[in-house]
């Protein structure tokens, strides 16, 4: 049941699909659309003709200048609801009420490609959430990944410059694997944390709705009382966090460049909402200093162990946008945009964000009003002294538009602080004027160790695997050297295998950071594993038994298990089972796991070559052959772990291994 500010948000929609007469934008209607007034029916389009000149220039002006970055994105609305009040730790509204729904818009993006770039490149998913909460929006704006490259906002166009396509040719688009990111790499070894997790499985997510999210910035939280605790944000997916292959991630690509959002689109509109608990790290302000990295550093991360994840509520995503561009590709999100209870810190990373996000969406969005855009509305009434402007799209009552006046009683006034009004904490501040850089900053390499140290061993292959393929597209030997020179200072055994990969020089010294620590928590091995909303291609070869694949679609489907039956073309196999794919449509990268149903005595080329790349790809896989020649040249070991005889075997056997999701120790 929708609430009343869920219902607000919907109120700004111009319903199409009602039959209606055509009219211009000032209502006026129209008698005729398909030619403009012309002098004669040969002769030359006046100019008095309004109508055209209205629709043309609307269509001139359809598109807005894209993101510098986090371009390409998909939406969705969604609530929030805490589970208990954290009124010991902030006075913030909507997280005191357990009661309270709080509507969110969420933003799911890529950061270095373009509007038209594909979804499963390997790069940082920008993870952003809008709380349309009683006090004002609050904008959580992070990522899937809880550091970033820089320590410093000032360095965030250099980096953004470096990461994008190069400026003489343009290319590459989507791909970090190009001279002048590795460059900005091999020169700036802050990087070296972030590098780490962009090259690992973390940058190619099998779906966005199996994501984690993070705020990265160390932020405060504030009590009624004025006490503080320093914040970290997560966000905690319901499915577990899992990851495409690299060699799938590319093929996806180019199969489905849109295969994220069709996902969450998809999943939205069958009812699999997605979840995510959200969760807190906080620390004492008095125990800032506590720990052996810089808390404010946004290269590091608290690991788990040392500061526990408190989980306290739950976001779910249960309705998709009316219109892409008026939803996802006009929200303007902002670190900047807090609520009572939430602050800051002196993260100096977060202090340049705080100036940036507004400066672009003047840019992008045509002027300061963008906030009277629907999808950035408050739900909560707004007043203040702010008129006119570009797009000013609400008509204001009143002679004074100042502060203070005596005309209008002074309003609207400034709300105290007893009353809910905002006021920022009072942290003593005393130093020089500095450009410099902490010392409590300059270790850059212990969390990248402990972060490769986390992972499974076949994600640390993974790791280096596409350290070798990046570094190996750059031209610049020098780039190749020095990108070296800086892995030898997190794991000399990397650096080793890499640079012999790509013909690059090893430092003859080991300056590896010596530890063995390790944190669970950051391996994709040890997070939660089930079935549900996985995507299973069954396979027909020949003319299989349909009272059989009937029993198993319903099996499937009661674990909540998507399906789709694959054949040479689309027909019906009875009145319950339709062939829904072809093998010219289908591919074995857009799902989780196959089933191959096979009455012939030879598997067909199509489907044997679906079955070997998900194999080749660890996905788990079941056979039901009427004759066990038909497996002869398929080039499986169909005793190797993940691969099921349902000849054999029952078919929750198949489950479970769909549940597990990959089969990494295969020969």
């Amino acid at each position: 049941m929708e609430n009343k500010k869920t219902k607000q948000l919907k109120n700004f929609k111009i319903d199409n699909e009602q039959k209606a007469g055509l009219t211009t934008n000032q209502g006026l209607k129209m008698a005729e659309d398909e030619f403009s007034l012309k002098a004669g029916l040969r002769g030359p389009t006046l100019l008095e003709d309004f109508h055209f000149r209205e629709k043309m220039t609307h269509f001139d002006h359809e598109r807005i200048p894209e993101r510098i970055v986090h371009a390409r994105g998909v939406g969705a609305h969604g609530v929030f609801q805490v589970y208990e009040s954290l009124e010991k730790y902030t006075k913030a509204n909507f997280l005191n009420d357990s009661s309270k729904i709080t509507p969110v818009f969420v933003r799911f993006s890529t950061v270095q490609g373009s509007r038209g770039s594909s979804d499963t490149v390997r790069d940082v998913r920008g993870f952003a959430t809008k709380f349309y909460t009683d006090e004002g929006n609050y904008d959580l704006v992070g990522n899937n990944m809880p550091v970033f490259f820089i320590q410093d906002a000032i360095k965030f166009p250099d980096f953004v410059h470096a990461v994008k396509p190069e400026p003489d040719t343009e290319v590459p688009q989507g791909a970090s694997a190009h001279d002048t990111f590795w460059d900005f790499f091999g020169q700036n070894p802050e990087s070296a944390h972030m590098i780490m997790w962009a090259m690992s499985d973390r940058a190619i997510p099998r779906s966005l709705r199996m994501m984690e999210g993070f705020g990265v910035h160390t932020f405060r939280l504030v009590n009624k009382e004025g006490k503080a605790h320093f914040v970290k944000f997560h966000w905690k997916p319901a499915l577990g966090v899992h990851s495409q292959v690299w060699d799938e991630a590319q093929k996806a690509a180019g199969k489905n460049p849109d295969f994220h959002r069709i996902d969450l689109y998809e999943a939205i509109s069958k009812g699999d909402f997605p979840e995510w608990e959200l969760g807190l790290q906080l620390i004492p302000e008095e125990d800032e200093f506590k720990f052996d990295f810089d808390i404010l550093d946004p290269t590091k991360l608290w690991p788990e162990e040392e500061v526990p994840v408190k989980l306290v509520g739950k976001m779910t995503l249960n309705r998709n946008v009316d219109n892409f561009f008026a939803e996802t590709e006009q929200i303007a999100f902002h670190p900047g945009h807090v609520v009572p209870g939430i602050d800051f810190s002196n993260d100096p990373l977060l202090q340049g964000r705080l100036f940036s996000y507004t400066d672009t969406q003047l840019s992008r969005l045509g002027g300061p009003n963008f906030h009277q855009i629907p999808i950035n509305r408050p739900v909560c009434p707004f007043h203040n002294n702010q008129r006119d402007g570009m797009h000013q799209m609400a008509i204001h009552h009143g002679q004074t538009s100042y502060h203070r006046n005596s005309l209008n009683n002074n309003q609207p006034e400034p709300v105290p602080e007893s009353q809910g009004g905002y006021e920022h904490y009072q942290e003593k501040v005393d130093g020089r004027k500095v450009r410099e850089r902490s010392e409590s900053f300059l270790d850059f390499y212990s969390q990248a160790k402990l972060f490769y140290n986390s992972l499974a061993s076949y994600e640390q292959q993974h790791l280096k695997d596409a350290l070798s393929f990046e570094l190996g597209k750059c031209k610049s030997q020098q780039v190749k050297d020095n990108a070296i020179a800086v892995l030898n200072h997190i794991d000399r055994q990397v650096a080793e295998e890499v640079s012999e990969n790509i013909g690059a020089l090893l430092p003859q010294e080991n300056n590896e950071v010596k530890s063995d620590k390790k944190s669970p928590a950051l391996s994709m091995a040890n997070t939660i594993k089930k079935p549900d909303t996985k995507n299973v291609a069954i396979l027909l070869n020949g003319a299989p038994d349909s009272n059989k694949i009937t029993e198993w679609v319903k099996v499937l489907a009661s674990s909540k298990i998507n399906f789709s039956i694959v054949d040479k073309k689309v027909h019906s196999l009875n009145e319950n089972v339709k062939v829904t794919d072809t093998y010219d449509t289908a591919d074995s990268s857009l799902f989780d796991a196959a089933l191959l149903i096979s009455s012939d005595n030879k598997l067909d080329k199509k489907p044997l070559e679906f079955i070997e790349m998900s194999f080749k790809h660890f996905k788990p896989l079941a056979f039901f052959v009427q004759n066990k020649k038909s497996l002869d040249n398929i080039r499986i070991d169909l005793n190797d772990p993940g691969v099921f005889n349902l000849s054999t075997k029952d078919i929750t056997d198949f489950i479970k291994g769909i549940a597990e999701s990959r089969f990494w120790d295969r020969k």
